[in-house]
């Protein structure tokens, strides 16, 4: 896929560590300084991100590689559209990867006892 191509040239050109992780099937761009968003972004089937790289957050982040399978560049538009009318937690793209995986809301405390 071209975006994750370019996703790819661009994090190697800002000094990312590469690896791919086969759970997740992903390309991990980890150690940026900037260029991401939040946490961290996913473009096409590379996660770019400077330290968030927990398996929470790359199974997160995996749901986000297969909607740019599913949907090609045309996820951009989707997502920031869904963005604008539907911000982080509420943003339907967010929701279906996983809001807890995601860091968008917190776990539920056990009780003991």
């Amino acid at each position: 896929m071209v975006a994750t191509v370019a996703a790819l040239a661009y994090a190697a050109a800002l000094r990312a560590r590469i690896v791919f992780d086969e759970e997740f099937d992903l390309f991990v761009c980890a150690g940026m300084r900037f260029g991401f968003a939040r946490g961290g972004t996913t473009i096409g089937g590379a996660y770019l991100t400077g330290r968030n790289t927990g398996a929470a957050t790359l199974r997160h982040e995996a749901v986000h590689a297969e909607q740019w399978a599913r949907y090609g560049l045309g996820f951009i538009v989707r997502y920031l559209i869904e963005e604008i009318r539907h911000p982080m937690h509420r943003n339907r793209f967010e929701i279906e990867a996983g809001l807890v995986d995601g860091g968008y809301v917190r776990r539920p405390k056990r009780r003991s006892g």
